[in-house]
């Protein structure tokens, strides 16, 4: 396994993820009481939704050897020391063997399974049922799309063997992060099937949408690659690109479907989640499942569930859900930016937050400590954080930068890096948050979601090169055409957001030639992880240039286009009375409680 994938496995990044199922375990009673605070409609059309476009697959899974959620693994198969499942021929992997790896990586990288960490014992798939966790049932996979294909999100609901029509349930799994269909497998897909509950999943339109310039192939639903034209609306994602002289000007490079659709998905993730919801209840109501059941709103708990951008999209859900379709919200650590209408003050201790430091939106506070945090590392307190392991030289090449550029003002190294690390937290991010923060920036988390989360908000197409920023395989920190078994391993291994599964950040405005980002070199001739890139998207998130006065030009459009698409993002915390637990810790790496949780709840 490539070891970008792994820093995205390892306990540090994953025990924050395993509150998702302490907030699940805190609402189960809504499964013996299901609730009602909307007149829930009598029943649900029995038609096939409009929004499903094309072919409905559909899977039965013996529980022997293939499954629901280990895709036949097996509890045994997840434990330590095991890699992902090997390709027959890794240029042109069946649709299965891809689901299976997708399955093994996707849990893996939510669940810790590190000797002596709780896996086996108090969570994993084989715990609280009999046998080894393989759960046997259906699996059905569609497109929901509004009929050109441009979107084509993903939904699939698996409705296990031990799914009871008297008592029936549906729990909601919108996919982490950006992955794919089964980035929620490991969290509220696995307490849902050994619930016997369906489990109705989403890719939020993020998911695995990878497009080679070069030889304009792409994923279709099941993860196989195919030519972009044979494919048609079949592909999971083809980007508009307006003209040819970017493939001459930058040959070889990537179009994702987060960053470059030009849809900024995030505006529909609540939809997304309803639509699921939706699609659940039509399969479940075939004639070759419960049709004579009448399974309806009216008598079926749903508990939307899932963690970070999973649980950011059910907040959204239920905001949005005019039906009564949600009984209860079940949520860890969601990426949510809240509208706050009236000013929220926080207090922990005797430390209190306010005004700007509460309720940030997500491009704010990452192109902020994407200034910052490269030279924070090597402060002393973070001396002994986990996996701070960038080279210490590219850390002092970040300080040297923001001290010429006039945003930090101590002289001496040590001291720059204090500031640094003061200054974070004073944007309101947790002391806590400290200790993670450093490993996260060596797995690239926070270049990646500046560059990618500011594409997406401004509907930016590949071809438009925002900041100099672009994704490509390299040799050598030099972009060079993707290879066959690169590309094949997207759907299984990539979680969305370069750099992941072979695919590199590129800095287009390097001195010397495009180049592999962190190690690129600046205008300054300097290796500082590419300052200049990261000011120019802090410009475009803000709208200010360092002097504080306005952007101007191409930059100001820019601006104004990201800002469009933050607005559409924004929740509103009218969750319509459904009940809801948020359950998030304080050291969370990724997701600032100051500007997430904490003002979200209602």
């Amino acid at each position: 396994m490539r070891q970008d994938q792994r820093l995205r496995m390892s306990p540090v990044r994953s025990l924050r993820n395993l509150t998702a199922f302490l907030a699940l375990l805190l609402v189960g009673a809504i499964l013996i009481t299901p609730f009602a605070y909307l007149p829930a409609q009598a029943q649900l059309a029995t038609d096939r939704p409009d929004f499903v476009q094309g072919e409905i697959s559909t899977n039965e899974y013996d529980g022997i050897i293939n499954d629901l959620l280990t895709a036949g693994l097996g509890a045994a198969g997840f434990a330590a020391g095991n890699t992902a499942p090997a390709f027959a021929d890794p240029t042109n992997p069946t649709a299965a063997e891809l689901r299976r790896r997708a399955i093994f990586n996707n849990y893996l990288a939510l669940v810790p399974n590190a000797p002596g960490g709780g896996y086996g014992t108090l969570f994993g798939p084989a715990v609280g049922v009999d046998g080894d966790g393989k759960i046997p049932g259906k699996e059905y996979l569609a497109f929901a799309d509004d009929g050109p294909g441009a979107k084509n999100v993903t939904l699939m609901v698996q409705i296990p063997n031990s799914f009871d029509p008297a008592k029936p349930c549906i729990i909601t799994a919108p996919s982490s992060g950006s992955r794919g269909i089964y980035g929620a497998i490991g969290t509220s897909g696995e307490w849902g099937l050994k619930k016997g509950c369906a489990v109705a999943y989403t890719d939020k339109g993020t998911g695995l949408g990878v497009y080679d310039l070069a030889s304009r192939t792409v994923n279709v639903i099941d993860g196989t690659r195919t030519d972009a034209i044979a494919a048609g609306q079949r592909s999971n994602f083809t980007p508009r690109i307006a003209g040819e002289t970017y493939l001459i000007d930058l040959p070889n490079r990537i179009a994702i479907k987060h960053a470059h659709s030009r849809q900024n998905p995030e505006a529909d993730w609540g939809l997304n989640v309803l639509q699921s919801i939706e699609f659940a209840f039509y399969v479940l109501n075939l004639e070759e499942n419960f049709g004579a059941s009448g399974i309806t709103p009216a008598n079926t708990t749903v508990i939307a569930a899932s963690v970070s951008n999973g649980a950011g999209a059910s907040i959204r859900a239920a905001e949005q859900d005019t039906q009564g379709l949600i009984d209860g919200i079940a949520i860890s650590e969601p990426n949510v930016q809240p509208m706050l209408t009236t000013p929220v003050t926080i207090n922990q201790g005797s430390t209190t937050w306010s005004g700007d430091n509460v309720g940030r939106t997500l491009l704010d506070y990452y192109t902020y400590l994407n200034l910052y945090q490269a030279c924070a590392n090597l402060a002393p307190a973070n001396a002994t954080a986990p996996l701070n392991l960038v080279a210490p030289a590219l850390g002092a090449g970040r300080c040297q930068s923001l001290r010429e550029a006039g945003l930090l003002t101590s002289d001496t190294l040590t001291a720059q890096a204090i500031e640094a690390q003061e200054k974070i937290n004073a944007y309101g991010i947790l002391t806590e948050q400290n200790i993670l923060l450093p490993s996260h920036f060596f797995a690239n988390t926070v270049e990646s979601i500046s560059v990618l989360y500011a594409n997406s908000y401004g509907r930016f197409g590949v071809e438009e090169n925002l900041c100099g920023f672009s994704y490509a395989q390299i040799a050598a920190g030099v972009p060079i055409t993707a290879t066959a078994a690169i590309l094949a391993s997207q759907f299984s291994d990539s979680n969305g957001i370069p750099p992941s599964a072979g695919l590199a950040l590129i800095n287009d405005r390097a001195q010397g030639g495009a180049f592999e980002n962190r190690n690129s070199l600046s205008s300054n001739g300097r290796q500082d992880q590419n300052l200049d890139g990261a000011l120019c998207l802090r410009r475009i998130a803000t709208g200010q240039n360092l002097d504080g006065s306005p952007v101007t030009g191409v930059e100001l459009e820019q601006h104004q286009r990201i800002m469009q698409g933050i607005s559409e993002v924004k929740a509103t915390g009218n969750l319509r009375d459904v009940p809801l637990v948020i359950v998030n810790g304080r050291n969370d790496a990724v997701l600032g409680p100051n500007h997430t949780s904490r003002p979200t709840m209602p």
